[in-house]
């Protein structure tokens, strides 16, 4: 079996788990479903999946006029794959061959393969030029409506341009590390960018920990809590570990909870390859004690801001859920306010486009406690644009922002000051 079959199979099986089961493709990964593949292969099969849950629209839209009645999904799903992979040039022998050959061997499927070598064909020869002419894939009903009401029109269709590009590869270096070895774009806030397909592990500094990959935006709310050497910092939800290296780098004393024993073991992986320590602990936020000096909350949300690098979020997901989080969140800054000294400072933060998860928290919080005021960190802050700054006074960062430098995930933060 060729090495394309491997991973043309498994990308299958991703979107299958993704469209089928409402899956993250984070889950199927943390469950092993790539782990017997070669790191090339699997590199595919990721990608695969990505790209076409980026452009499931448009795939969809190209397959209409093949397709008279609705096949199976994993019939669907390789059908899918293998228009994605010809209309942005892959070779029209070898894909046609392989998905015909993967669903023959399909026990319940395999007499559809005279359908999909017909379908792949005519995709072959037709797809590239409709491709090319179809609109930017549009989201989900269900996530697009409250994104449009919240940005506007002219916004939402910029903020689906971003996800349709993806996302490219973001560093943040220790406090004076040099990273000109790499062919990267110093951010105006401080990141380093790559474009391109890169392999993290081989790149220069990596095994020495002079760097760790951290979008541009998420690097923003440790910068903002600006930890001083000596301070007792609290991160809440830090795995993977970023702001958490960021504080420890600081010279802070940093204290990282996350009731995920799986991210946590990341973050003593990321800990001990960059050479900064902090103290772990795998335990639930809201049963932290204690009296900190400054609180950063990177609070569980929809993630709606990370599509342009999780494309499976907005398929895998319906909003159900988003009700029962904006709860937790409320519940979790009310807590981590508990644990702020008197003038000391919190950082609340979500990696979310939704305001109910951002600027409304932040409101609510302001009129529930007579002791918490926004600070003035954000005016230090280097590379931000002051239209970005919010009415409450929090920052609101989103897809759309740097379109010339490769955009930048969807967040929001907030600085609060607690009276002495």
């Amino acid at each position: 079996m060729s090495n394309g079959t491997h991973a043309r199979r498994r990308a299958i099986y991703l979107l299958d788990q993704v469209l089928g089961e409402g899956r993250l493709l984070s889950e199927c990964y943390a469950a092993g479903t790539l782990d017997k593949l070669a790191p090339e292969d699997r590199a595919r099969a990721q990608r695969l999946a990505a790209d076409t849950l980026r452009n499931l629209e448009r795939a969809d839209r190209v397959l209409q006029k093949h397709l008279k009645k609705s096949t199976p999904l994993m019939v669907h799903n390789a059908l899918r794959i293998g228009t994605v992979e010809l209309c942005q040039g892959g070779a029209a022998h070898g894909v046609v061959n392989e998905m015909v050959n993967i669903v023959a061997a399909h026990k319940r499927h395999g007499k559809l393969k005279g359908l999909v070598n017909a379908v792949l064909r005519k995709v072959a020869d037709q797809g590239p030029t409709e491709w090319a002419k179809l609109r930017v894939p549009r989201l989900p009903k269900w996530l697009r409506s409250p994104l449009s009401q919240a940005w506007g029109a002219p916004a939402m269709l910029e903020i689906e341009a971003a996800h349709a590009a993806g996302a490219p590869l973001d560093l943040t270096a220790k406090p004076g590390v040099d990273l000109s070895a790499l062919d990267a774009v110093k951010l105006p806030t401080g990141s380093y960018r790559l474009h391109g397909s890169v392999q993290v592990s081989n790149l220069p500094g990596f095994a020495e920990g002079n760097w760790w990959v951290q979008d541009a935006a998420a690097a923003l709310p440790a910068q903002l809590l600006a930890a001083k050497p000596g301070e007792k910092v609290l991160d809440l939800c830090a795995a993977p570990g970023g702001k958490t290296m960021q504080m420890a780098a600081s010279g802070a004393d940093v204290t990282a909870v996350d009731q995920s024993e799986g991210r946590m073991a990341r973050l003593r992986e990321n800990l001990e390859r960059t050479g900064l320590s902090a103290t772990v602990v795998v335990g639930d936020a809201l049963e932290e004690t204690g009296q900190y000096d400054a609180v950063l909350l990177d609070a569980p949300c929809s993630a709606t801001g990370t599509i342009r690098r999780h494309p499976d979020l907005p398929h895998a997901k319906d909003g159900s859920g988003f009700g029962e989080l904006i709860e937790l969140q409320a519940q979790m800054l009310a807590h981590a306010w508990s644990l702020v000294k008197p003038g000391g400072r919190l950082v609340y933060c979500t990696c979310s486009l939704l305001p109910d998860e951002g600027e409304c928290q932040i409101e609510d919080a302001l009129d529930m406690f007579p002791d918490m005021q926004v600070g003035e960190g954000l005016r230090n802050l280097a590379g931000i644009d002051p239209a970005w700054i919010t009415e409450e006074g929090g920052l609101r960062l989103r897809p759309d922002y740097w379109p010339d430098l490769g955009g930048m995930d969807g967040f929001y933060l907030a600085e609060l000051r607690k009276a002495s």
